[in-house]
């Protein structure tokens, strides 16, 4: 399966860039009982339908003609990865510099497992936020996972 998704993020990535979006993640996996084969994009703007309908205009015809599954069946997905996805890239980290973030270690630093805070900074080892006025940088090798806060 990870030959299909390998082979599809690399012939496809430079299509989708291609119309100004970012591609996020290609799966291959089986929901609801079929196979399905999902291209997860993002752009700056948040991705609207018409969007993903461009996207899967354009990639479907380079699909049909790659034939990246042998002729096996499978439902191609185009989508957005939602708002409150999980920061893990570059981009995704300079796109949410100065806002708030949530960090959740896999355990306790001085008793808390979660922290909220402002993006300051980040780097290959660090994330740094701003809490209640004062900076607190983190180590990465201690982080589970990092989400921006979103307030309705």
């Amino acid at each position: 399966m990870s030959k299909i998704k390998d082979r599809c993020e690399k012939e496809i990535r430079p299509v989708i860039e291609s119309l100004g979006y970012e591609l996020v993640e290609v799966s291959y996996q089986k929901l609801a009982g079929e196979m399905n084969l999902i291209f997860t994009i993002d752009s700056i703007a948040p991705i609207t339908i018409e969007d993903c309908e461009k996207v899967t205009k354009a990639i479907d015809p380079i699909l049909e003609e790659m034939n990246p599954t042998d002729d096996k069946p499978y439902i191609l997905s185009v989508s957005s990865p939602g708002i409150d996805r999980p920061l893990t890239t570059k981009r995704d980290f300079e796109r949410n510099k100065g806002k708030e973030i949530e960090i959740t270690l896999f355990k306790k630093l001085d008793n808390k497992k979660t922290f909220v805070g402002i993006l300051q900074d980040y780097d290959d080892e660090t994330i740094t936020i701003i809490q209640s006025d004062k900076l607190m940088t983190i180590k990465r090798a201690l982080i589970a996972h990092i989400v921006p806060v979103i307030k309705f």
